[in-house]
């Protein structure tokens, strides 16, 4: 574990931020009770248009469902009904009737055999002649699985034959309804794989281990629905931008080409295209599900006594059933089994080794440790409890109660009624962890409402030795109090802050500062602007293992990739062109800046085996503009020349610090660069 001081503390979250991204995740999902009142059909409001997204994202999964299970009668069916223009497009259709075709021969009966040779008459025959030119080679191509085997794998149409074909098909078919819908997914669910690209990227390219490397593998899949391409019509759209290029080239990992299809698709529309990229990207949903169920209890949004997300929606978004993702034996059998209606496939999922056992608790660690509150705790977390309920602090009937994805019941009856009574109860909720919970809860939100005499009078209550430990937070509360009492706060920074800070010389510097604006009050010095926010989620983490309550994982993932995509852009050398559209810049902002070194600094002490250690760059430290010593000198001038810095990106498909590195070492010349490159 690397704690030297040389590695760099993990960046301040704006955890509110993360708050309104989660509870908008959560409702646009159905994830949880909304108490808002339905919207009508014709209103326009965000809640309608949310719910109408909604229908349409289950829409979307249904039909990808039916393509992966082979049922391509029902998926042709539902978009007839739903998305009659998508089948307009020929391209399309042929490759959903050839699709078909297969299928009914897989079935192997002579009843299915004759369906077979009925749609290629009827349905494929015509579509391959104005699908595209390709398409009759094609056609007469996969006219050779009438003699060999589906099992001959040395048969010239062993592709065809492949069910990787079924899932390509499903990527595709999403790819395009998302964009033709509009049906994105919640803004959360694309920042967590943006950032989580960057993070893996930028971990492999500087040479680094990432802590949150289990999380991140599991999370963010390898595989990518195939992207929507577009149609004859569009092809002669008028050029794009090359810095829009670019941009959406290196944000999302294609190739140039692959980036002005995108732009092509989205009729020149940056940020769609980035939009219908970042989707192609596959998330484990039930493992995000579940993250942020462990965050929405542990920030007291829902409920802790709520059901965990449902073990019945495993079996929808198995591990067998990633797209891209070509089966093994046992998976194809598995598949072709779960077509034919078998108990197989909901038996599998629920036996499963992987599957976790869920705890009330919130946590998705393996280590199953008891958090109930200790001997030395017990009396004293009551008298907490009794106090706060006096206060009114303790409001739990307010939280929401969490769901899960119950509605995917109706959309699937014939996959989740096959578990029956397999599925296993939640645990009922041990009476010493709500009440660790609600003690956490009650010290948060004690800390928000700016309360930080009676923080500390009910911390040292509790635990005499908390802040002999944790002298920063102390620090930081003691700042706080009195502070609309300008007087009093100075009797308080004489008599506590003074002490404090020469134990610590960290603390020197805010000191300083605090006594400069306690000596030249100003307006802005008011309670409304104080972190109170930021220092409550430091002192919920704190305390919370104090009670034997870890951190949720959501916060780990949130603190590491935020930290590599600061830098990211650091060695880029540029601002990112699409923070802004995904609320990342939100989540980066401080409530302010005098509490961002020694929260920082607290951050490293209880995240030392989280984010600080593998979001250290392996260069050196880079100055507060975003450059290197070497940089600062080299390439000020060429950085400027943004016309050069694109021309050599684009003929050497490098990425823009590679390409300023470049221009440097040949003074900004970007044909000399391109000559020395292929000479």
């Amino acid at each position: 574990m690397d704690t030297s001081p040389s590695s760099p503390s993990p960046s301040p979250v704006n955890w509110e931020a993360l708050d309104s991204l989660v509870i908008e995740f959560a409702k646009s999902e159905n994830l949880i009770e909304d108490s808002s009142p339905p919207a009508s059909p014709s209103s326009s409001s965000p809640s309608s248009c949310s719910s109408s997204s909604y229908q349409y994202r289950v829409l979307i999964l249904q039909i990808r469902r039916l393509l992966q299970f082979g049922d391509i009668d029902s998926a042709i069916d539902l978009l007839h009904l739903h998305a009659p223009s998508v089948l307009d497009d020929h391209r399309l259709l042929f490759r959903l009737q050839k699709q078909k075709f297969i299928e009914l021969l897989r079935k192997g009966t002579e009843e299915d055999r004759n369906s077979a040779i009925n749609c290629l008459r009827t349905a494929l025959a015509p579509s391959a002649l104005d699908a595209y030119p390709e398409a009759y080679e094609e056609f007469k191509h996969v006219l050779l699985a009438f003699i060999y085997d589906k099992d001959d794998q040395t048969s010239p149409v062993v592709n065809e034959w492949s069910e990787r074909r079924l899932f390509e098909l499903a990527g595709l078919m999403t790819s395009v309804l998302r964009a033709h819908l509009h049906a994105y997914d919640p803004l959360f669910s694309m920042a967590i794989r943006y950032l989580i690209s960057i993070h893996k990227g930028f971990c492999f390219r500087q040479g680094i281990s990432s802590p949150i490397t289990d999380l991140t593998e599991r999370l963010l899949l390898e595989e990518r629905d195939l992207p929507a391409t577009p149609q004859e019509a569009f092809l002669e759209a008028p050029p794009f931008d090359e810095v829009d290029i670019q941009a959406l080239a290196h944000a999302v990992e294609l190739t140039r080409q692959g980036a002005v299809d995108s732009l092509k698709f989205a009729k020149g529309d940056l940020f769609q295209a980035f939009q219908n990229e970042v989707c192609r990207m596959r998330l484990d949903i039930t493992m995000l599900d579940e993250l942020i169920h462990e965050y929405c209890v542990y920030r007291g949004i829902v409920s802790s006594g709520a059901p965990n997300p449902s073990c019945k929606y495993k079996c929808l978004f198995g591990e067998g059933m990633k797209i891209g993702h070509e089966p093994s034996e046992s998976e194809s059998t598995l598949s072709v089994e779960a077509r034919s209606g078998s108990n197989k496939l909901a038996d599998a999922d629920m036996d499963s080794p992987g599957t976790e056992e869920r705890y009330p608790c919130g946590t998705m660690s393996n280590n199953h440790e008891d958090c109930s509150t200790s001997g030395i705790y017990k009396h004293k977390a009551s008298k907490v409890l009794q106090r706060n309920k006096t206060r009114g602090i303790l409001e739990r009937n307010k939280r929401k109660r969490w769901k899960g994805r119950q509605d995917l019941q109706d959309s699937f009856p014939q996959v989740l009624n096959q578990q029956g009574s397999g599925m296993s109860s939640t645990v009922d909720v041990n009476v010493n962890k709500e009440e660790n919970y609600e003690i956490m809860l009650a010290i948060k939100e004690l800390t928000t409402k700016g309360m930080a005499a009676e923080v500390v009078e009910e911390i040292n209550d509790m635990d005499s030795a908390f802040f002999t430990q944790n002298h920063i937070l102390l620090f930081q509360l003691k700042r706080l109090v009195n502070s609309g009492d300008h007087s009093r706060a100075l009797k308080v920074a004489c008599s506590h802050l003074g002490p404090l800070a020469t134990k610590d010389p960290a603390l020197l510097k805010p000191l300083k500062e605090t006594l400069l604006t306690l000596l030249t009050p100003n307006e802005k010095f008011v309670p409304q602007s104080l972190p109170f926010h930021a220092l409550s989620t430091s002192l919920q983490v704190e305390i919370g293992r104090r009670l034997g309550i870890e951190e949720p994982q959501l916060m780990k993932i949130m603190r590491a990739t935020l930290h590599t995509h600061t830098e990211w852009f650091k060695l880029q050398m540029c601002k990112d062109r699409f923070e802004g559209l995904l609320k990342i810049d939100v989540l980066k902002e401080v409530n302010s800046p005098l509490l961002t070194d020694t929260i920082s600094k607290s951050s490293t002490d209880i995240c030392n085996n989280s984010s600080s250690q593998g979001t250290a760059t392996s260069s050196s430290r880079m100055h507060e503009d975003g450059s290197s010593p070497a940089q600062v000198s080299s390439t000020g001038d060429v950085a400027n020349d943004e016309t050069a810095i694109l021309k050599v990106m684009e003929f050497l498909a490098l990425p823009r610090a590679d390409a300023i590195h470049l221009l440097a070492q040949y003074n900004g010349n970007a044909e000399t660069v391109i000559q020395q490159i292929f000479a």
